[in-house]
């Protein structure tokens, strides 16, 4: 896909919402969930059971893209904590995208949206792999007339917002749904929050020693989310030159974001492999040797990244303490 039809996409999405939107979601109302986290949500989607249940009902309808062969969780499996495992997730009719699935759980708490980090809200996301021609490839249109002419869902429409079913419903069901998606009781959680000193093993706390003083991990992945939203260069590549995904820069034509990505959750990380946001590292030992060896020194790289050596031993207590992030 061109980059003119993807600006198109994410300026269509971004319209779309404001002939809905009169007053874009500045503010968030708290929902406590867990003695260190809180779920916010919008002031014009606050969340409530019936939202989130309509939104889990659309989230798996394969209604929802252009054959019906595809649903969000083609590419957002419950079992693999919300991705797919593949290495670029796949549309219908077997369409390739450029991008590794990412989770969603904890989605509640993200700052930005997409791996460019650049859609403010879940709303906003909903509508892009929707209209987007390799994923769901559906006339916005088109779906909202399927999707009335549903009984059940124009009856819920008309019952949660007292409105027929419209791109309004539609995102703000399947964003209060995928907030209601939360991570937060691992045995790192029970650890550390929860002061069970017995739910780590010796191997996993020194692990996590590893993680959280000796090496520069905290900077990027720092508890409770191990992540901090922001979109970095992992030198990942030496050069993008040849590279067709570009990151952020594909979004503003700013060359200083070329191979900048969302830094991503390692939360479950455990379950969500590959890695990176093309998929390009299959196991956490790759993920480790790339780090360790500072990158690939792209020109643009995260100052962040150095060199590091860690024994087998060491390696193997850091796989440890990552798969404690498991919920």
């Amino acid at each position: 896909m061109n980059g003119k039809n993807r600006l198109a996409i994410y300026t269509g999405a971004f319209l779309m919402f404001l002939s809905f939107l009169f007053e874009r979601c500045v503010s968030s109302r708290e929902t406590l969930i867990s003695p260190y986290t809180s779920i916010p949500s919008p002031v014009d989607n606050e969340l409530t059971q019936d939202k989130i249940d309509l939104g889990r009902k659309l989230f798996f309808d394969k209604r929802l893209s252009r054959n019906e062969t595809v649903s969000c969780s083609s590419c957002h499996l419950p079992e693999f904590a919300f991705t797919d495992r593949k290495k670029v997730s796949e549309g219908i009719e077997g369409r390739k995208t450029e991008r590794n699935s990412p989770s969603i759980l904890n989605s509640a708490f993200l700052k930005t949206v997409m791996y460019d980090a650049h859609l403010p809200t879940l709303e906003m996301q909903v509508i892009v792999p929707i209209q987007e021609h390799t994923e769901m490839d559906m006339n916005m249109p088109e779906l909202i007339v399927r999707l009335k002419n549903i009984p059940e869902y124009q009856q819920a429409a008309n019952k949660i917002f007292s409105r027929d079913f419209d791109p309004w419903v539609l995102t703000r069901s399947i964003a209060a749904f995928e907030r209601s998606l939360i991570s937060a009781n691992s045995r790192f959680d029970q650890f550390y929050y929860q002061k069970d000193n017995k739910a780590l093993t010796a191997s996993e706390k020194r692990g996590w020693k590893l993680f959280s003083e000796q090496l520069y991990c905290v900077k990027c992945h720092p508890a409770p989310y191990f992540t901090t939203f922001q979109a970095e260069n992992n030198g990942l590549y030496e050069s993008y030159i040849s590279i067709n995904d570009k990151g952020k820069y594909r979004i503003d034509n700013d060359s200083n974001n070329i191979g900048k990505f969302k830094i991503p959750s390692l939360r479950n990380i455990e379950l969500t492999f590959p890695y990176m946001h093309d998929g390009s590292l299959a196991t956490i030992e790759e993920i480790i040797e790339h780090y360790s060896k500072g990158g690939k020194k792209n020109k643009l790289q995260s100052q962040t990244i150095v060199s590091f050596r860690l024994k087998p031993s060491e390696i193997r207590d850091l796989k440890l303490f990552l798969f404690t992030l498991t919920d």
